[in-house]
């Protein structure tokens, strides 16, 4: 005999989706879901798919969503977590996972996996699409499981973790940040890291100044750039007049910058040995950098081939800026971090803080 939802449970499969929508961003221009597939496709699709699995007589299913709709106790809060390739969050009957940015997948020996945003059963192995909200069955246990370095996951119940031994960029960012070398973005999640997207030539440049120990002789600069690109009063431009007029950095042609250019590994370290004194600014020849940077003992050779073989993401980028603290100055037995600490960008106490926070091997 067919099962039918009861009007609260479709209620709240029905308004989860509406606020998923509206927490990921959506809007009336470009809506995650609309209105007339919520209550014309996505009710159709709910019943053939989701009624099919869903047993109204789950006690414990329909004790959290009773529970949510009446504001008890019953339902657990929403959580976000930040996790690393590898990791993965388990949980079962009534657990539902959202994916806001990396990539995952989901498996599950038998029972359902619903996609809510589609109203669809996915079948095990499937890899989650971002934004979309997936709930587990009744009779299910399901595993999702991160398939990037690194990504963002929002959930909702009782979950339990597996943590991989993979490179955490996450505590690394995590960790320059106690060093006050970075401060995110503006992203609404993840903690503003935004590790999983390309990083770009104007955050080069802002770390790179940071690792220089003059972040507050940037911010304090006044003049203007030739730069069309970059708007007149705003931060950037105290960070590109700076370099321009240290002879840090040169623009992209004479009036551009590209602040939003996807920067490269090899551009990136460039940035690094400069700051180390192993290069300047008329080094035009960026061929070998990676190969001047494992000499001069600034990389490994495991992190060379990282590099050579990932794009170059913001994780990179944390994780290049983050071990470069502990190459020497050239020409000096003094590190990066011991230049830093001397200079007051960060305190002793910063270091120590950061120091526990990074637990996975160096590549």
């Amino acid at each position: 005999m067919k099962k039918y939802l009861t009007p609260i449970l479709f209620l709240v499969i029905s308004l989860t989706v509406v606020t998923m929508a509206l927490a990921a961003g959506g809007d009336a221009s470009d809506p995650l879901a609309s209105l007339s597939y919520l209550t014309g496709t996505f009710q159709s699709k709910v019943d053939s798919a989701v009624d099919q699995r869903l047993d109204t007589s789950d006690a414990l299913l329909l004790q959290q969503t009773d529970a949510k709709l009446s504001g008890g106790s019953g339902g657990a809060p929403l959580t976000e977590v930040r996790l690393k390739s590898g990791d993965v969050l388990q949980g079962s009957t009534g657990m539902d996972c959202m994916l806001l940015a990396g990539t995952a997948k989901v498996t599950f020996s038998s029972g359902a996996v619903v996609d809510l945003t589609t109203g669809q059963e996915v079948p095990s192995g499937t890899a989650l699409t971002v934004r979309h909200k997936y709930l587990v069955a009744e009779d299910t246990s399901a595993a999702f499981t991160v398939t990037s370095q690194t990504a963002v996951v929002d959930y909702e119940g009782v979950a339990s973790f597996t943590y991989s031994t993979s490179t955490d960029y996450n505590a690394i960012a995590s960790a320059l940040k106690e060093l006050n070398l970075f401060k995110g973005s503006y992203t609404g999640y993840g903690q503003g890291y935004d590790l999983e997207v390309s990083a770009t030539r104007i955050q080069a440049l802002i770390m790179f100044i940071r690792v220089l120990g003059e972040e507050e002789a940037a911010l304090n600069w006044t003049g203007t750039t030739p730069f069309t690109d970059i708007a007149h009063g705003s931060l950037s431009e105290h960070y590109v007049g700076y370099a321009l007029e240290k002879g840090y950095t040169n623009g992209y042609t004479a009036t551009l910058f590209k602040p939003d250019l996807a920067v490269t590994a090899n551009q990136y370290m460039e940035f690094m040995l400069r700051a180390l004194g192993y290069s300047s600014a008329a080094n035009t020849d960026l061929s070998n950098t990676l190969a001047r940077a494992l000499t001069a003992g600034v990389i490994t050779s495991g992190e060379m081939t990282m590099l050579q073989t990932h794009t170059f993401l913001r994780a990179q980028l944390v994780y290049v800026s983050y071990y470069a603290l502990e190459a020497t100055l050239s020409g000096s037995s003094q590190t990066l971090r011991s230049k830093l600490l001397s200079a007051g960008v960060f305190t002793q106490a910063d270091a120590i803080t950061a120091d526990t926070l990074v637990t996975s091997a160096r590549l």
